[in-house]
């Protein structure tokens, strides 16, 4: 544990609205275990980034007590103040708490134990325009899906995540990407491409599975053109894997690329909407320290 102790940065919304409900058992942890122990409810975005760069500056672990869109914006305060980052993973998705193997709410003995004695970890990020990212972007479909899920709050995790994808098809259709990937340009008509760092999104779905958070290098996968009936069959192969196996689905090492499309499309990261085209995204290698089991 760092001498200064921890910040926590809470997002009052995460998990239904209970995610400061469900760090308090955790933070009380932390102090029977002799731990100073700040809690922050955000106020948005860039408070949030403010408060984890602050506390990173001031030498505490800055703990991101959210789902993804709050572990992204709290890893970019952590970045910028040069400091170590932990993740209580109180959202719907949790997504990279997941990849890393990080313990849930549901066991605060596991979490306190983590932010007490776990290991420091440094994996890379993603730069998307200036947002620091530490999970994937996707710009097509998927980020068409993510507007519905985020427009569903009200509906349980695993239905939206499963309606979403389904709404998202009958209303998109394919576009013309640009893609310049480490100086190469190419164009392409297709459904998507996503920009990986873990590799991870959707609630679990290992979307570019080639995917590693600290080989320095980000894995750009574009899914061609083809029937929007395809998609579907394409969501079923993604949760084993074997999309990548189709024609249309091509994979890609890079370190820098260059997004842009024939129209407007959301540019999406770790469950948010977070940019424009063009987006010029590039990797940051063993930027983000976090703890981990």
């Amino acid at each position: 544990m760092a001498a200064g102790g921890f910040t926590a940065i809470v997002n009052p919304i995460s998990g239904g609205g209970h995610a400061a409900a469900r760090w308090e058992p955790i933070a009380a942890r932390l102090r029977a275990g002799g731990a100073t122990v700040r809690s922050v409810p955000t106020r948005g975005r860039d408070h949030a980034i403010a408060s984890a760069r602050e506390a990173a500056e001031r030498g505490e672990v800055v703990v991101a007590v959210g789902g993804d869109g709050m572990v992204r914006d709290v890893a970019e305060g952590a970045v910028r103040g040069a400091g170590t980052m932990a993740v209580v993973p109180a959202g719907r998705g949790n997504d990279l708490a997941r990849t890393l193997r990080l313990p849930g709410v549901g066991d605060p003995a596991a979490v306190a134990d983590l932010l007490l004695a776990g290991r420091s970890r440094t994996i890379d990020v993603l730069e998307v325009n200036g947002v620091v990212v530490p999970g994937n972007v996707y710009i097509g479909i998927d980020a068409l899906a993510t507007q519905i899920i985020n427009a569903g709050r009200a509906l349980p995790a695993l239905l939206v995540y499963r309606l979403a994808p389904l709404q998202a098809i009958l209303r998109w259709r394919a576009a013309g990407y640009t893609l310049t990937v480490d100086g190469e340009r190419r164009e392409v008509r297709g459904h998507t491409v996503v920009v990986a760092n873990s590799g991870a999104y959707g609630h679990g779905l290992r979307i570019v599975p080639t995917a590693l958070l600290d080989d320095g290098l980000l894995d750009v996968m574009v899914v061609g053109d083809g029937p929007r009936a395809k998609v579907v069959s394409f969501m079923r192969e993604a949760k084993r894997g074997t999309h990548l196996r189709r024609p249309e689905v091509s994979v890609r090492p890079a370190r820098e690329v260059v997004v842009d499309a024939d129209r407007a499309i959301p540019v999406c990261a770790d469950g948010d909407e977070i940019a424009e085209l063009p987006a010029r995204i590039k990797v940051l290698p063993g930027a983000l320290r976090i703890l981990v089991p």
